[in-house]
Order: structure tokens, then C-alpha cells, then sequence
């Protein structure tokens, strides 16, 4: 009883709140005025003077009035509010018979900065960048944070809004948010791609949650390019990000129904030939499309959250695949799975992997966890660091993928007890003709051979460089002139079949011996 009492008393007040804040008041007063005055006299009147303001506090909820551009906007806004302010600006500029654009910008490096040094220096940075951009505007203009990283841009109505004069802004805006920040822990540098659209190139009469998703539409196009990217709205875009959303949804079905499991490519040991490892890497089996490569479902993933699921996918088909390779008796000594930024981030990670192990009764040597250089360069301590070493103190191996592509300082390699170094393909291309990148190789293996790690070559697509790797003293070799990614059952049968060939070829040389 109690409870609907008070729900009636609040929906009471909302309407009278409404009421009392509605444009109607702006003739209304007055006139309550000079008809109190007129009936009561003076008393009246300061009746009216006290008892107003206490009405107005009394219906107050506490809760503020919708957004207005000619008022001070607060820092962070939401979308309902972004769509709310992209509404009021196309009423304006419709009325006037004029243009206004909305532009989408987002800072990329924050994350990275976060992970060094901490979230208060961050702050400092997006409140600094909201400053610039503000600095900016014109008066009408307005500029708010919609997100950790992102920032909106409304244009007060204009006359001359075309793509040239768009562009231009966009341009003067990205260069002002590139500017190098001083904060107390060192310099800064970001890093910002913009997306916008003009209401003119919008068909039919948009509103404003269209006019936001125009932008941010383009502002994806840009992130999906290069840093520092711009890109106009265009209507091609919105049939691309239909299809970007469909794949969403059937790639998140797919992971689901075991669809995407991993295929596995064998690595060799450039000293005896025999398989030395293989390396799981995700396939997705369509049942229309066939086989879909990684590159066109992994970031569809990242966008809906799901790399740790696919994690776990991969870590339990490859221990399982470990487990049959081994009853029957075919020789694979460990299986490596790719552990993404995200993934590595999970406090509970070093006790899932270990809780595996343990289930599939597996020792933890038989499994490596493979790292991208630019993991380990951007996340030197925190909870990336703990598992990294965490998994190496369980027995894990440790591989750092695609080395010689970031900025992985040695200090890094030895105090994060990595154990092998996989050479990025692109210092094996072409190796065996050029004597240019031979020597970078060469360099790079010298490295590894002076602080005791062991290295794997990416890539390798020809007789000719498996043999000059195996001169230049690389470890270990993987690639399609090796063998291309394979589902368990076909690396059995693979497995053995060069297993012969290696036992064949000893047999040959104690002969000629």
C-alpha cells in the first residue's frame, strides 16, 4: 500500500514538474501575475513570489532538463542524449534551410597509455583533448565526450557545408588532437581517426539517432583502415555495415554450434627434421561458404566480445587433439595457441589454463602460449605481465609471435622468461635471394642465439629458404612449403607419413656412411 501511495505521489510530481518547466509558463506568468495583483492587491503578489519558487523546488525531481546546444554541455554525454542534441541541431538547420554535420572522433592510444601508467593520467588526457576540440568550435557548434575514447561534434546551422569545407574541418580538428600532450609521467602521442556526415547527404528527412549512426558508421570505416584516418559518410557504407552486423550474428552462431575449431600446421626442427610442434590456428567450417580464413571473422569476435570464448574453444580442442595424437602414438611434443591482448588481460587466466591441463592430464611443457610482440611492449607490468609470467612459471612455453614488427625492448624478452622468438614472415621472404634481408635475418638469429632463445621461422614457402634458415642457425621452420594448416585427423595422417620419410632419409645417410 505503502509503495503505491508513494509511486502516485511521484507520478504526481513528474506532472507537475512537467507542467510547471513546460514553454507554456513563459505566457502564463506574467498573466498569473497581473491577475493576482489586479484581485489581491499587494499581498497577492508577494503570495505569488514565495509561493512559486517553493512549487518549482517542490516538483523538482532532481534531475536535470534536456540538452541544449546554446547552453554549456557537460562533458559526457550518452547516445540517447548524442541523438537527443543531432535532433535539435537538423530542426534548426531545417528550418533555416541550411546545413549542419556531425563528426565522430576517436583518440586511439589511450588503452595503451592506461596499461603504462595508470587512469588518472588518462583522464587528464581526454579532458585536455575535449579542451582543444572545444577551442575550436564557433559559436553554436557544441562538442561533448560520447565515450571513453570518442568524441561528438555538432555544426551549428550553416550555409556552406559541402565535402570540401568538411574535410577541411575534420582535418584542423584531427591536427589540433595529434598535438603531442606533456602530462607529469612524460610525452604523449595519439593518434586520431575521424568520421562525418553531412545532413545534406542523408536521403529523405533523418532524425537524429541516424544523423549519429551516419557518423559513427564512417568513423568504423576509418578505424578499418589506418591510423589517422578521415572518412565522409557515403550511402555504400550503410549496406557494408549491414553486412558487418549480419556476420556478427552468424559468426557468434558459430562459435555456438563448434563451427569455428582449430586446424593445426606443423613446426620442424631444423636439426633432425622431426615435428618439433604445431600450432593451432582457428578455421571457421561454414556450411556454405566452406572453410572462412581468420582475417574475416577474428575482428567480428573482438567486436562482440567473444575472443575469450574463443580461447577457451581453441584451448579444448587442441588439448583434446594432443590427448589423441598421443594414444595413437603419433609423436607431436606440444601445441601452441594464440593468446590475444584480451584474453591475457583475465585474472583468472593462469588458473583456467592450469584447471585444463590438469583435466586432460596433460603436463604443462606440452603446451605454448604464443604472444604478439606488441602485447609485451605495451604492457610491461600489470595483470598482461603476471599472466605471462604466471604461465611460465606453470611450464608453459612462452612464443612471441611475429618478433621484429613491434617495439619489444630486450630488458622485455628476459623479464618476461620468453622462450622462443617466431621470426615475422616478412624477414623470410625473398631470403634466399636477397642478401640485404639474409643479413637482417642473420642479425635477428644472433640475437635470439646470444640470450639463449630458441626461434621459430614463419613463412617459409620454398625448399631453398628451409635449407638457408637451417644454415643460419634458426631452430625451427613453419609454413605452406612445409605444410598448410590441417584438421587433426588429416595431421595424423600427415604426421606419420613424414615421420617414414625422416626414418628413411636417417637410414639412407648410415648407409652411405
Amino acid at each position: 500500500m505503502k509503495a503505491r501511495m508513494l509511486a502516485g505521489l511521484i507520478r504526481r510530481r513528474g506532472r507537475l514538474s512537467k507542467w510547471l518547466h513546460g514553454a507554456h509558463m513563459l505566457a502564463f506568468l506574467p498573466a498569473l501575475t497581473l491577475a493576482g495583483f489586479w484581485i489581491g492587491g499587494e499581498m497577492a503578489l508577494i503570495a505569488i513570489a514565495l509561493g512559486l519558487p517553493a512549487l518549482y523546488a517542490l516538483s523538482s525531481d532532481g534531475t536535470t532538463g534536456p540538452l541544449d546546444p546554446d547552453r554549456p554541455l557537460p562533458d559526457l554525454v550518452d547516445g540517447a542524449a548524442a541523438s537527443e542534441l543531432a535532433d535539435q541541431m537538423l530542426a534548426r538547420a531545417g528550418s533555416s534551410n541550411l546545413a549542419t554535420a556531425c563528426f565522430m572522433l576517436e583518440a586511439e592510444g589511450l588503452d595503451s597509455i592506461r596499461r603504462r601508467v595508470g587512469d588518472d593520467t588518462v583522464q587528464d588526457l581526454r579532458n585536455m583533448l575535449l579542451r582543444r576540440l572545444r577551442a575550436l568550435m564557433r559559436r553554436g557548434d557544441c562538442a561533448a565526450r560520447i565515450g571513453d575514447s570518442r568524441y561528438l561534434v555538432l555544426l551549428g546551422p550553416s550555409l556552406r557545408l559541402d565535402l570540401e569545407a568538411l574535410l577541411t574541418l575534420a582535418d584542423r580538428m584531427q591536427r589540433a588532437l595529434e598535438e603531442p600532450v606533456e602530462s607529469d609521467v612524460g610525452t604523449h602521442y595519439l593518434s586520431v581517426a575521424v568520421g562525418f556526415c553531412g545532413s545534406s547527404r542523408l536521403p529523405g528527412t533523418p532524425d537524429g539517432a541516424q544523423f549519429v549512426e551516419a557518423a559513427q558508421t564512417a568513423l568504423a570505416e576509418a578505424l578499418s583502415n589506418s591510423p589517422s584516418a578521415i572518412r565522409a559518410w557515403s550511402d555504400s557504407m550503410r549496406a557494408e555495415r549491414r553486412a558487418r552486423k549480419s556476420l556478427l550474428a552468424e559468426v557468434e552462431r558459430a562459435l555456438a554450434k563448434g563451427q569455428i575449431q582449430p586446424w593445426f600446421q606443423p613446426q620442424l626442427c631444423t636439426s633432425t627434421g622431426r615435428i618439433s610442434g604445431v600450432e593451432a590456428l582457428a578455421r571457421w567450417l561454414h556450411p556454405e561458404r566452406g572453410i572462412v580464413p581468420p582475417m574475416e571473422f577474428l575482428n567480428a569476435l573482438e567486436e562482440s566480445g567473444q575472443l575469450d570464448r574463443l580461447s577457451e574453444v581453441m584451448l579444448q580442442h587442441s588439448l583434446t587433439a594432443l590427448r589423441s595424437w598421443d594414444a595413437a602414438g603419433i609423436e607431436i611434443p606440444r601445441v601452441s595457441v594464440n593468446f590475444s591482448d584480451v584474453e591475457l588481460r583475465s585474472p583468472q587466466l593462469v588458473e583456467r589454463i592450469k584447471w585444463e591441463l590438469d583435466r586432460f592430464n596433460l603436463p604443462a611443457s606440452r603446451l605454448g602460449v604464443e604472444v604478439l610482440e606488441t602485447v609485451i611492449a605495451e604492457s610491461p607490468e600489470g595483470v598482461v605481465a603476471k599472466n605471462i609470467t604466471g604461465l611460465s612459471r606453470l611450464g608453459c612455453q612462452v612464443d612471441l609471435d611475429d618478433f621484429g614488427t613491434g617495439h619489444a625492448s630486450i630488458t622485455a624478452l628476459r623479464r618476461f622468461t620468453v622462450h622462443r622468438l617466431k621470426i615475422d614472415r616478412s624477414f623470410v621472404t625473398r631470403v634466399d635471394r636477397d642478401e640485404e634481408q639474409r643479413r637482417m635475418l642473420a642479425a635477428v638469429l644472433g640475437l635470439a642465439d646470444r640470450l639463449g632463445l630458441e626461434t621459430v621461422a614463419e613463412g617459409v614457402e620454398s625448399v631453398s629458404e628451409h635449407a638457408l634458415l637451417a644454415q643460419l642457425g634458426c631452430d625451427h621452420v613453419q609454413g605452406f612449403g612445409i605444410a598448410r594448416p590441417m584438421p587433426p585427423d588429416q595431421l595424423s595422417t600427415w604426421a606419420r607419413a613424414h615421420a617414414e620419410r625422416v626414418h628413411a632419409a636417417q637410414q639412407i645417410g648410415r648407409s652411405a656412411g
